[in-house]
């Protein structure tokens, strides 16, 4: 039974990557911030979960991946067109990724989750625009 498990765990991993990967080769550009976006939303949920259950390996395997895409994001915006509405991302970004490095050296959800209704403010608004 468990090494059944372990196989349907591995195969899950296995298909979500190249799912990923195929809705990120057909993607325009506004897609692949709207991807991820989503990526990190999951990544924060995830992170606060493991946070709760005090699971430090898969909390801090989350909060990795988080900083890495807000990184990412702010790396990809474009402030000579974008002005003070990419300033204004760019800081909201910082802010979320010191919440995510406090909630993660704190093992504080409620951090992650503060980081999480900023990103998902602009989510939000990044799925309106389409």
């Amino acid at each position: 039974m468990y090494m059944a498990r372990q196989n349907f765990g591995a195969a899950r991993a296995r298909y979500q990557n190249v799912d990923l990967a195929s809705r990120i080769e057909a993607a325009s550009p506004h897609r692949l911030v709207a991807i991820l976006l989503d990526e990190l939303l999951k990544a924060l949920d995830a992170m606060a979960a493991a946070c709760r259950a005090s699971d430090i390996s898969q909390r801090g395997q989350r909060q990795s991946r988080a900083i890495a895409i807000l990184y990412g994001l702010e790396g990809s915006l474009d402030f000579e067109k974008g002005g003070d509405v990419a300033a204004s991302l760019a800081a909201i970004y910082r802010e979320a990724r010191r919440l995510v490095s406090a909630g993660g050296r704190d093992n504080d959800p409620t951090l992650v989750m503060k980081a999480r209704e900023m990103v998902g403010e602009i989510a939000s608004a990044w799925d309106a625009i389409a």
